[in-house]
């Protein structure tokens, strides 16, 4: 089955350069007409400026694409928007969205200033409500869209000296579980994406024997995939050095340990138990734990 995307229009955020130049690249080379985002500041968020993404429209419009840049940041709403403006505007539609704008504010949680903490939110996960915000309404008219979530190992597992990064990494996989059940009606669907990838952005925390073969390309199709026609949805690929895996969030069977005074002392004997993960489910929605819930308690009240 080959993927193309004639005909589709794609917003990339984070374009400019690294892992988001690549997917706008591999995009436009299978014929989406993107706009290619970046707000062209430092890994650490500072600084403007539009060169970065005029440099890879450049590219694209070379190899016989169509581009446009923006320069919007993805902390401004108002900026998202007026972005899906121009797109709809030349373009007519907006059908995919990869959010995959961020940076990095690292220290340990003990050392962190509460702004780097807070800054690092508002890019990663506030900057992905905005753009699909932004970007909501157009595909809901024209019943279709696939949106891209930038999630992380971090997120996921954790990494030391990443807690402001790890919290809004994987606050994007909450955002896609609850927005793939709201757009499936329209044919929306968001998807989640975590790399293992040498950029800018990790170009310090790895070895140099390692860089090689964490080359960004590795990552690209399965984005591809997460945002061509025939893309899942409220699924969380991992992709890096040529491999690609699922993470999933799942449910344990657990236990019932009942509301009496001895409970903590029952939950405690039991956390073995409770954590054990043969027969865990990945659930259809948030409502499946409740249901889990109340379902044993009415069966022992039935057994009573």
């Amino acid at each position: 089955m080959s993927i193309d995307f004639k005909g589709r229009v794609a917003i990339v955020t984070g374009a400019g350069g690294g892992l988001g130049r690549l997917h706008a690249l591999a995009l436009a080379a299978r014929g989406a007409k993107v706009v290619v985002n970046d707000l062209g500041g430092a890994r650490d968020g500072s600084g403007a400026s539009l060169s970065a993404a005029e440099s890879v429209v450049r590219e694209i419009v070379a190899a016989g694409g169509e581009a446009m840049a923006s320069g919007a940041s993805v902390t401004d709403f108002d900026a998202a928007q007026a972005m899906a403006a121009q797109a709809v505007q030349a373009w007519g539609r907006i059908d995919i969205l990869v959010n995959n704008a961020g940076i990095l504010r690292d220290k340990s949680f003990a050392k962190m200033d509460v702004a780097d903490f807070r800054l690092v939110v508002e890019v990663h996960l506030m900057g992905a409500v905005h753009c699909t915000k932004a970007v909501w309404p157009v595909m809901t008219a024209q019943k279709y869209g696939r949106i891209v979530m930038t999630t992380s190992s971090t997120g996921l597992y954790g990494n030391f000296g990443q807690s402001n990064y790890g919290a809004a990494k994987l606050a994007q996989v909450g955002l896609m579980q609850t927005l793939a059940l709201e757009g499936a009606k329209h044919d929306i669907r968001v998807n989640a994406l975590a790399p293992t990838a040498a950029t800018r952005m990790t170009e310090d925390l790895l070895p140099p024997a390692m860089l090689d073969a964490l080359k960004p390309e590795a990552v690209v199709p399965a984005m591809l995939v997460l945002a061509s026609e025939a893309a899942p949805t409220r699924t969380i690929l991992c992709a890096g050095a040529g491999s690609v895996e699922a993470a999933h969030i799942t449910l344990t069977q657990g236990r019932w340990i009942g509301v009496g005074a001895d409970a903590p002392e029952m939950l405690a004997a039991q956390l073995a138990e409770v954590t054990a993960r043969d027969g865990e489910s990945v659930p259809r929605d948030g409502s499946a734990q409740g249901r889990q819930e109340i379902e044993r308690a009415m069966a022992r009240l039935v057994r009573a």
